[in-house]
């Protein structure tokens, strides 16, 4: 496996937005095209796309507003969709060692990401990357992760 990080492009649109999660993750996180919508009127967003060699196999959009009154929009994941064949194959770990590596890069000492908790939901995976919980916002848990 041989993991890149790209920008999303009107080339790799369709493939992005075609990701199919695993059964049951739809009600943890939204649809590609939801976050390309949203990357698309918030200046501050930064939509990417994981591939295996030349197949789509996850989408990551950050977030990078250092001036954002609430730190847990400063620097951090909003999305992550990793296609249901790609999963347990360090996708995910990459890209979200990918946006650390942008918020550091920007000067960032921390990222954060929001996690609805539940059966088959995203906690346990963040958690296992080292994001430990620190408030709550929007009725989701605040996850922060230190950058070395």
């Amino acid at each position: 496996m041989i993991l890149t990080l790209v920008e999303l492009t009107p080339e790799n649109l369709s493939a992005a937005v075609g990701i199919t999660l695993a059964p049951g993750q739809e009600r943890f996180v939204a649809p590609v095209v939801q976050s390309v919508a949203e990357a698309y009127v918030t200046p501050t967003a930064w939509p990417r796309l994981v591939l295996d060699g030349d197949v789509v196999v996850a989408f990551v959009m950050a977030n990078f507003d250092p001036d954002n009154e609430l730190d847990a929009f400063r620097a951090g994941v909003w999305r992550l969709n990793v296609a249901a064949t790609a999963q347990g194959r360090g996708v995910g770990r990459f890209a979200v060692g990918e946006v650390a590596a942008e918020a550091r890069r920007r000067g960032a000492e921390q990222i954060t990401v929001l996690w609805e908790r539940g059966e088959g939901g995203p906690e346990g995976f963040y958690l296992r990357l080292g994001f430990f919980p620190t408030g709550e916002l929007l009725g989701q848990t605040v996850g922060t992760l230190r950058l070395p």
